[in-house]
């Protein structure tokens, strides 16, 4: 086992002095980004203590042209990123599947276009899956805020172990998206992302927790998340009540949890859907976010 670990140990240092890994930071682009957002989401991945092979981003539908004048410029200090338009808007299932199927290398991170990559979040993933021969997805905690990255309003805790997050996956996301990096070769076994409004990742970790993939979750905020109350508003309404009660039934019937914690899930749902839109933000930060 010592000399498992220093070889793989050995691997890690190779690669972090190159400079690069065999990793492919996958990203889907909506026109209704904001710009400066996405520059600065990109500017995070090309500061990363190890470098990305490809980054791939996927236009879902037609962009503005603000947007498409950030991705040119960013090519010229990121020039692994690869522009994937699509001619029509399909939705966040479809065009991540389409990027995991475009992706040239083994290990997918996942990355949102407004958010902010800290300098170590691929390294450190990536060593996890040098040490774990066996893990198929690793994720971390996170830090949320408001407009300026300094401004940190909360953090959401995620469990550490295989059997941590299994148990908890039950009732609830045991990943931030945003964070994780898999296993192409897992990702596609278990059937790539589905079209499932607001819970394509959940619905995927689902499946393939299912399947018996081997996950974990570093201790550390690794991704900068950004919210606010346009974000809360989101998870409101008689439109959001009703996907979430679609996505939520298509978790339980993966396996994850019993009937009575599918009951108890929806019932939560409900109640967050219809709250006035000042008590779902009080919610929100005090009973969903450390």
């Amino acid at each position: 086992m010592r000399l498992l670990r220093r070889t793989i140990s050995g691997i890690l240092v190779r690669r972090i002095i190159m400079g690069t890994a065999p990793i492919t930071v996958l990203m889907s682009l909506y026109k209704k980004e904001s710009p400066d957002h996405l520059r600065t989401a990109l500017k995070s991945i090309a500061k990363q203590t190890l470098q990305p092979e490809e980054v791939i981003m996927i236009l879902d539908g037609p962009i503005t042209a603000p947007l498409q004048q950030v991705l040119s410029a960013s090519q010229a200090w990121l020039p692994q990123l690869h522009i994937y338009p699509q001619a029509t808007n399909q939705g966040l299932g479809p065009a991540l599947a389409i990027g995991v199927k475009l992706a040239c290398c083994e290990l997918i991170a996942r990355m949102d276009t407004d958010d902010i990559m800290e300098a170590d979040r691929l390294a450190l993933e990536y060593r996890e899956f040098e040490l774990r021969a066996g893990l198929d997805i690793c994720g971390s905690t996170i830090s949320e805020f408001v407009e300026d990255p300094a401004n940190i309003v909360g953090r959401r805790i995620v469990p550490e172990t295989n059997d941590e997050i299994r148990e908890f996956s039950k009732r609830r996301n045991p990943f931030n998206h945003m964070t994780v990096m898999f296993k192409k070769d897992a990702v596609l076994k278990a059937g790539n992302y589905h079209s499932v409004k607001s819970f394509e990742d959940y619905e995927l970790w689902a499946r393939m927790l299912k399947q018996g993939s081997e996950a974990y979750n570093i201790q550390k905020d690794l991704v900068l998340a950004r919210t606010g109350a346009d974000m809360i508003s989101r998870r409101g309404g008689w439109k959001y009540l009703i996907e979430g009660l679609g996505g939520r039934y298509r978790v339980y019937r993966e396996g994850l949890g019993n009937f009575g914690d599918f009951v108890f899930v929806s019932g939560v749902h409900i109640v967050i859907s219809v709250m006035p839109g000042k008590m779902r933000e009080w919610f929100y930060h005090k009973k969903l976010r450390q």
